[in-house]
């Protein structure tokens, strides 16, 4: 039986989160040996790692509104070659001088801020509204699988062809993709691939094309500031766990660095199976008559509320594998929110999808700042990480309670 061309372009949206994020996660773990090979301070360290974030929350609304004029198909696409260009110069910028490294991931983060706004924008024309949770989570899956695989591979890449390896490995996969893409249309409509049915299928409905509010009534609204607040709580436990995981079970759990490389990894399974497991049984509700905005609610409450839960269990854990347990429960059901906030801009404005995701996703980017930041010194404070995950529990109930009282899913008219 032929694939619907649909899946294949959602396919391939996703194998291009996976290469983003092990071309994001691989210098983590590299960074220990060029540290050693470059003569780095710690500090300096620290600036090379930082370095990404700043260009990539800089640039999340402009591409946003690139691809909103230009289409998600090339957007994304020179976004995906640009980064891997980037990750394969890294080398020989780090051998220059520490100022051209910087200098090559700041670039390197301008073009991974164009993946997830490229992508909504694309998928305003692939994918039709029965499929938005399951598009939205195929791609989002690519977040944790994408850095388990960038984190352990590079380990081991490191360990048998020495660091700059790792950059010229996973930036050539960037390269193959691009290859792959280069076929794909920006429309449907345009792809002679697509049959009668499948067009008549993701042909949008009238009000979807007559839509002309403006973006800014639109990220004004009520709905799309609770689902920056959604956004945001989500990405204050992802990027929490992302950073602190190996130093809870090094300190903590007592573990050695390599365990605790290994454990921390776990988690992020447990987000890639909640993901895809949230994603068809929310698109299924709403096939069968639910409620789009309390069907996304419902995930939502499911991903911060039950994160929520199993972090605050974590204050007096006494194994290494209970603690795992209850972080691969906390990063399952975070997997849920995926199906909650992340299909909202297509659900409230296909047409300003793009910008809502690329503003959305700049304001869920400071708790990568901060919230990071807030749980160090929380834990330099305590002594303990336990206030740090009571912190990151609180966020998440907060936020949720904002998203439950004043997210609606009816696309704004007016």
């Amino acid at each position: 039986m032929k694939t619907a061309r649909r899946h294949y372009v959602v396919a391939l949206t996703f194998v291009a989160a996976f290469v983003a994020y092990t071309d994001r996660v691989n210098i983590s773990v590299a960074a220990v040996a060029m540290k050693e090979d470059l003569g780095w301070s710690q500090t300096e360290k620290g600036y090379v790692l930082s370095a990404f974030f700043v260009g990539y929350m800089l640039f999340l609304a402009a591409t946003g509104w690139l691809a909103q004029k230009y289409g998600g198909k090339i957007v994304l696409g020179a976004a995906v070659v640009a980064w891997s260009a980037f990750t394969l110069v890294t080398p020989p910028a780090a051998t220059h001088g520490l100022a051209t490294l910087i200098a090559a991931r700041i670039a390197m983060g301008i073009g991974e801020a164009a993946m997830f706004p490229a992508v909504v924008e694309l998928y305003t024309r692939w994918v039709p509204a029965s499929e938005r949770a399951r598009a939205m989570a195929r791609v989002l899956s690519g977040i944790p699988l994408g850095t388990v695989v960038g984190l352990l591979v590079t380990g081991w890449i490191v360990g048998r062809f020495r660091w700059p390896m790792a950059f010229y490995a996973f930036g050539a996969l960037g390269v193959v993709w691009a290859a792959l893409w280069l076929p794909v249309k920006n429309d449907p409509k345009d792809d002679p691939r697509v049959g009668p049915e499948e067009r008549a299928l993701l042909t949008p409905p009238p009000a979807e094309k007559e839509e002309k509010i403006s973006i800014w009534s639109v990220l004004r609204h009520k709905s799309v500031l609770a689902m920056m607040g959604a956004h945001f709580a989500s990405n204050w436990t992802l990027y929490v766990l992302l950073a602190w995981l190996p130093s809870y079970f090094r300190d903590v759990q007592h573990i050695s660095i390599t365990s605790a490389g290994e454990m921390s990894a776990a988690p992020w399974l447990g987000m890639f199976l909640g993901t895809n497991v949230a994603a068809p049984i929310s698109d299924r509700m709403i096939a069968r008559g639910a409620s789009v905005t309390r069907t996304r609610k419902l995930m939502q409450a499911v991903g911060l509320l039950g994160s929520a839960a199993f972090l605050v269990a974590m204050r007096d854990v006494g194994t290494p594998l209970t603690a795992v347990a209850l972080l691969c429960g906390a990063t399952f059901t975070l997997g849920f929110a995926w199906s909650g906030f992340a299909p909202n801009s297509l659900d409230l404005s296909p047409r300003h999808a793009a910008v809502i995701f690329g503003v959305s996703n700049t304001f869920a980017t400071i708790p990568g700042i901060v919230g990071v930041a807030v749980t160090g010194w929380l834990v330099d404070a305590t002594g303990t990480y336990a206030s740090a995950f009571v912190l990151t529990a609180a966020v998440s109930g907060v936020c949720m309670l904002a998203y439950a009282v004043a997210f609606d899913a009816k696309p704004i008219t007016e």
